[in-house]
């Protein structure tokens, strides 16, 4: 197993929602607080990056007709990346203080998406403030879940039959029997796969983004901690830990590459003091690369406009 550095220092605030883009071969993440969306070209290696404006990219998705669907603060719409024109289609939480965070798209091509409030600190939200939604192809909304704290990590099994769903505080990952035809968790089935405590005195800091493979294993990002886990869901056992240097707030992971065995991993340069990111957290906000794990992932799904 090999950890390395794709883009150094890449992101000046919080590096999240990797999402790679089989199609061209690119790495699609984002810069949150900072409001830009980057597309790295795995061929090129040219990292290009545009600015939204008017609040905070969290998430960025392909759509089956082209450009992307990107939240920009409390909304969702579509950016077509070569005019850099962004238009919003959707807006939740109003009258909250809220922003989007994480979001990723269902087999049948359902983006789900979740709200958390604003912090006043790194992983220190309003609490309770946050909503899981969906968006489907008419651009309709809808809730799930209410009374979250921060919306992370998603995540379908093989068969489609469970979604797994990360609330980072108090640090659980959840699993929910799925109906894929209709796009609905059970929520009288909500079961606690792991939990994490609250992030300071456990050995695997907060649970932030996550994907999974062809295993059906979870591979879940350790927030503050610098590490990656793969966790089998059955047993809430974690198998295996990838640590990242330099970079304690490692925030999510997808699998990538011409095989889809390589992982790539996002992290936050929020939080880091001056003279921690001299000494170490040099690499804070940084993309990295992990070859040789042993495993693959799936190709990761785009909006059905």
């Amino acid at each position: 197993m090999s950890v390395s550095v794709v883009l150094k220092n890449s992101c000046s605030t919080t590096g999240e929602g990797p999402h790679w883009d089989d199609a061209s071969q690119s790495l699609l993440y984002v810069d949150i607080i900072a409001g830009d969306v980057h597309r790295w070209n795995s061929a090129t290696g040219e990292d290009q990056k545009l600015h939204m404006q008017g609040g905070e990219a969290t998430l960025i998705v392909p759509s089956s007709t082209g450009g992307y669907i990107v939240s920009v603060g409390s909304t969702l719409g579509h950016l077509d990346w070569d005019t850099n024109t962004y238009t919003k289609f959707a807006e939740v939480d109003e009258g909250k203080n809220n922003r989007f965070n994480d979001g990723k798209c269902d087999p049948k091509g359902r983006l789900w998406a979740g709200t958390m409030g604003r912090e006043v600190r790194p992983a220190e939200p309003e609490m309770g403030a946050g909503s899981l939604y969906t968006l489907d192809k008419q651009k309709k909304v809808v809730s799930h879940l209410s009374g979250l704290n921060i919306s992370n990590g998603l995540a379908w099994t093989e068969d489609n039959r469970t979604m797994f769903f990360i609330d980072s505080l108090p640090g659980n990952i959840f699993a929910y029997d799925y109906d894929l035809e209709h796009g609905t968790i059970n929520t009288g089935s909500k079961r606690v796969v792991m939990n994490f405590g609250d992030g300071k005195t456990n050995h695997h800091g907060l649970p932030d983004g996550m994907t999974i493979d062809t295993e059906g294993k979870l591979w879940v990002a350790c927030y503050s901690k610098g590490k990656i886990i793969r966790v089998d869901p059955e047993t809430g056992k974690v198998l295996k830990e990838v640590s990242v240097p330099n970079a304690s707030r490692t925030t999510s992971c997808c699998f990538g590459g011409k095989n889809l065995d390589e992982l790539y991993i996002t992290c936050a340069r929020s939080g880091v003091t001056d003279e921690e990111f001299k000494t170490t957290e040099s690499l804070a906000g940084s993309v990295f690369k992990v070859t040789g794990l042993g495993v693959k992932g799936k190709p990761a799904y785009v909006f059905q406009a």
